[in-house]
Parts: structure tokens; sequence; C-alpha cells
């Protein structure tokens, strides 16, 4: 199998929720943030939302701010996103990706800082 490894996608109509999950890979003692994005049609890859291990900060993309949230469970080593009130424009494929990097509140989604990542899942929200 490939880690991290996301599973929980699936369909569901506005309004609904999904809950996302994400084992880490072996490297979980290595890591200093994992993170959500997703790929939205026709968009390029975002950030969704951000983790940082030690001292449990968290970051959310404006777009999903009060209706989704992020949250690690470091015994299972596992990251989950929790989506509520979920909208057609949440639709896309979710990854899961970690980074052994802190990052910081003005770049705490940017890619390149990430070095693993899942195979995503895929979201459907219809209207």
């Amino acid at each position: 199998q490939v880690y991290p490894l996301e599973s929980g996608g699936g369909s569901v109509q506005a309004g609904g929720s999904l809950r996302l999950s994400c084992k880490a890979s072996p490297y979980f003692l290595s890591y200093n943030a994992m993170a959500w994005f997703r790929q939205v049609p026709g968009k390029a890859r975002e950030g969704v939302a951000s983790f940082v291990i030690v001292g449990g900060i968290t970051y959310y993309h404006d777009s999903v701010k009060g209706r989704f949230t992020i949250s690690l469970d470091s015994d299972k080593q596992t990251l989950y996103l929790q989506m509520d009130s979920l909208k057609p424009e949440d639709t896309g494929v979710y990854y899961c990706a970690a980074s052994s990097f802190r990052p910081r509140p003005q770049s705490w989604d940017s890619e390149s800082d990430f070095g693993e990542w899942g195979q995503g899942t895929q979201v459907t929200v219809s209207s």
C-alpha cells in the first residue's frame, strides 16, 4: 500500500457531511505537519486545511472555515477531515499530505513543503 492512505470519500447531497481519514506512513514521527489539499475540476490544487503536530495549530482555506474541521489522532497516526454543510463547489479529489517542515502562517498551504502525498479520494457533492 501507498502511504499516506486516504479513505472516506464518496457522494453526498448538498448540506450533508463526510469524514475523510488519512493513515500516515511509517515516517510519522518525522512529520511536523499534515494537511488536506483538493483538486477541483478546472482549477489548480489548493490547500483545504493543515494541522501542525506540535502545538495543534490549524489553518483553513477561507471557503471551508466554520464547515470543515481538521484533527489528528497521534496514537493512531491518522489525520481526519470532518466536512459538514457540504456544497457542490467542494466536489473534487482530496489529497492527504505530510511535511517535515513546520508551516508558516502565510504559507501553510505551500505544496512544495509537503514531501509525502496520498493518491487522493473523490468527494462528490450534488445539488
